[in-house]
């Protein structure tokens, strides 16, 4: 079986190589990268894989690497996937998101008219920031949910969804629509919530910052899971989920950020730290609670967590910072 996975050198992108490397040693993996990707996360498999350079907003040269792979599965991660980013770069995160994807259904579309016998399955790593707004008798959120979302990121990933769906239908390309909850983790981007503040603690603890951690809206809830599991996740969908449907996959525990915070300065040496707002870190609109129904999912595949967020996810990707700060 060859795969192929978009946005390899990122985050979920790279634990989800790492668990196919790990547990199916048969697979050919192929993955694509920008000329100027970061490749710290994918070091340590970097020689056994292949690798093509492609921007997935280039058509033509997305058409040339599947035509070339021609893989079984494509796992497509690759994205703008920062959502106060999208509010600082509407326009490209919508062109990364829709147009990329586009690109990506498009170049099987047209290998598919051509070869009747090719007929691969695509994960869509969709979000539960395409529900956005949702309202207290609604929650826990099930796929059925209105999407309402809140931010550009949020629309941009609505269309993704929707434009698995579509060719589906039009195509029957085997589209699987999954809407993963927050997931973190080691090696998760120093942009994101938690991860942010357990970098700022590993730098308070090496003297770099002043003991005092920079924050935002604390009340927000959401849904975490450990990336190790949504990987997991990732690859049982495409064995055991519908083409065309859409599966939220997620915990099922929803936590405040202000519980994640206290979480994470309980693991620090330094017990005196003390915790400052920052208007900065504010968006126009935030989304108040994310918390998902996966049942569904669970019901197909058999998946569950396995790795706690709160005690063990947590102190990993604390630890993380800490060697490499």
């Amino acid at each position: 079986m060859k795969v192929l996975i978009t946005g390899i050198t990122g985050f979920a992108g790279s634990h989800l190589t790492d668990y196919l490397l790990a547990d199916f040693p048969e697979i050919e993996i192929f993955g694509i990268k920008r000329w100027r990707s970061k490749t710290e996360n994918i070091e340590h498999f970097k020689d056994k894989i292949k690798f093509y350079e492609c921007d997935i907003k280039d058509a033509h040269n997305v058409y040339e690497v599947i035509e070339l792979i021609r893989p079984d599965k494509i796992f497509h991660l690759a994205a703008q996937s920062y959502v106060p980013a999208s509010w600082d770069s509407p326009v490209e995160t919508l062109m990364i998101n829709i147009a990329g994807q586009t690109n990506i259904l498009e170049a099987v579309q047209k290998i598919k008219a051509k070869e009747k016998d090719y007929d691969p399955i695509i994960l869509i790593a969709g979000s539960s920031e395409e529900y956005g707004l949702v309202f207290p008798d609604e929650l826990p959120i099930k796929e059925n949910n209105i999407l309402r979302p809140l931010s550009p990121y949020g629309v941009s990933k609505v269309c993704q969804d929707l434009l698995g769906f579509q060719y589906w239908h039009s195509y029957k390309i085997k589209v699987i629509r999954s809407r993963a909850f927050n997931h973190s983790g080691p090696r998760r981007g120093e942009v994101f919530v938690d991860s942010n503040f357990a970098q700022q603690i590993a730098k308070i603890e090496k003297g770099l910052l002043p003991p005092v951690i920079k924050v935002g809206n604390l009340e927000a809830k959401r849904d975490f899971t450990d990336v190790r599991d949504i990987v997991r996740a990732y690859w049982l969908a495409t064995e055991k989920c519908q083409p065309g449907e859409a599966y939220n996959i997620c915990s099922g525990k929803d936590f405040t950020i202000q519980e994640v915070l206290d979480k994470l300065l309980s693991l620090a040496k330094n017990k005196d730290i003390k915790v400052e707002p920052d208007p900065a870190r504010m968006r126009p609109s935030d989304v108040p609670v994310l918390s998902g129904d996966s049942s569904r999912f669970r019901e197909l595949t058999g998946w569950e967590p396995k790795i706690d967020y709160l005690n063990q996810t947590l102190e990993e990707m604390l630890n993380y910072w800490r060697e490499r700060i």
